[in-house]
């Protein structure tokens, strides 16, 4: 009896095997979960109506979608840099919440939270970005030094470190940097601190753009340059890369460093573009989520942009539609993890072919064709 999967010569790398994947992942997830709504009495075809229409149905909730994906992309590109390094530096959540907390001190420029001397109009948005940048470098490259350098268990340093950061926020938001008689979070940003919207009508604020130039960089340097060449080779085999006089450490250490600054822009895109002030719990878990998305466009930098936007799409149609069919959010967190699961349980096709008879049938001629 012939074997129900036939393992390829070659797993299939082309851009429509990726795509034929990655379909065929979402439209099995959205079936499965179509059925677990009728036991709730839910009919899926109106359910997924509400869910598409939230989420891509007009300007307003395109606008939604773009904002819910932006940090994710932000951090998705952080995830591919470090992790072609070879690294398995999982504490962006951190790198997020200090960007956040710097960004709000900037904002807050002039006043006892924030910076102590009002910062020109001229010089805030340079300011502000350096500022959020280097937090997460920061953040990240004491924990990539205790790796690269030591050999400490980064997966584990960074997982915990996160922990850190989020007492720091909790710190400066119930002491340094709180509101007066206010609960546990600063002031409100002024106005002309936040990310203006792209356009009348639309959510989507100007991180977008923040996102998108990252993309072009991240792809650009990981393409077409010997920095992220020699990050890549020393991700594949960091003992290779030093016989061929490439200096591991350093690049190592640059991809964290990048990485974290990424990270940390998201955290600006958050607080600057929606919630407007610093809080406990402004991350939401979006550090973990970035990771996911990076995985799922396969840590392709160009990929991350629609991927992203699918991922961001979901939660806010997700919402909408538990609301409008009255379903368990259970059910709608089921959808998104089966999205997930599948799409990344796809490329068991890349790599293995199925070996069905009525398969072999029609690839037989072809292959006599071709002896």
């Amino acid at each position: 009896m012939k074997k129900l999967l036939e393992r390829r010569l070659a797993p299939a790398e082309s851009t429509s095997a990726l795509m034929l994947t990655s379909c065929c992942g979402i439209v099995t997830a959205f079936v499965i979960a179509g059925l677990l709504f009728i036991p709730f009495g839910g009919n899926p075809l109106s359910a997924y109506g509400f869910l598409f229409d939230a989420a891509f149905g007009s300007l307003s909730s395109v606008g939604l979608s773009i904002v819910q994906s932006t940090p994710l992309m932000l951090i998705a590109l952080a995830t591919i840099v470090v992790w072609r390094a070879g690294l398995g530096y999982i504490g962006f959540e951190g790198c997020f919440l200090l960007g956040a907390a710097a960004a709000s001190w900037i904002a807050l420029s002039g006043t006892p939270q924030g910076f102590p001397w009002a910062i020109p109009a001229l010089l805030y948005w340079p300011l502000v970005l350096i500022a959020a940048f280097l937090a997460g470098a920061i953040w990240a490259g004491w924990v990539g030094a205790l790796r690269v350098r030591f050999g400490g268990n980064d997966v584990l340093i960074s997982l915990m470190a996160n922990y850190v950061a989020l007492f720091i926020v909790q710190y400066l938001v119930s002491g340094p940097m709180r509101a007066p008689g206010d609960l546990p979070q600063t002031p409100r940003l002024p106005v002309d601190s936040w990310l203006p919207f792209v356009m009348t009508g639309m959510r989507a604020h100007w991180g977008i753009a923040i996102a998108l130039v990252a993309t072009v960089f991240v792809f650009w340097l990981m393409r077409a340059t010997p920095a992220g060449f020699e990050i890549k080779i020393a991700g594949l085999n960091a003992r290779a890369a030093r016989y061929s006089g490439v200096d591991v450490n350093r690049r190592q250490m640059g991809a964290v460093l990048l990485g974290g600054g990424l990270a940390a822009l998201a955290g600006l895109c958050a607080v600057l573009g929606v919630q407007h002030r610093l809080m406990e719990g402004i991350s939401g878990g979006v550090g973990f989520i970035g990771v996911v998305v990076a995985l799922l466009a396969r840590l392709n930098p160009l990929l991350v942009i629609p991927t992203a936007i699918l991922y961001g799409g979901l939660e806010v149609g997700g919402s909408a539609m538990q609301r409008q069919t009255g379903l368990p959010t259970s059910v709608v967190l089921i959808l998104q993890s089966l999205v997930v699961l599948l799409i990344l349980a796809g490329d068991l096709l890349r790599y293995y072919r199925i070996n069905l008879p009525i398969l072999r049938k029609t690839r037989s001629p072809m292959v006599e064709k071709q002896s």
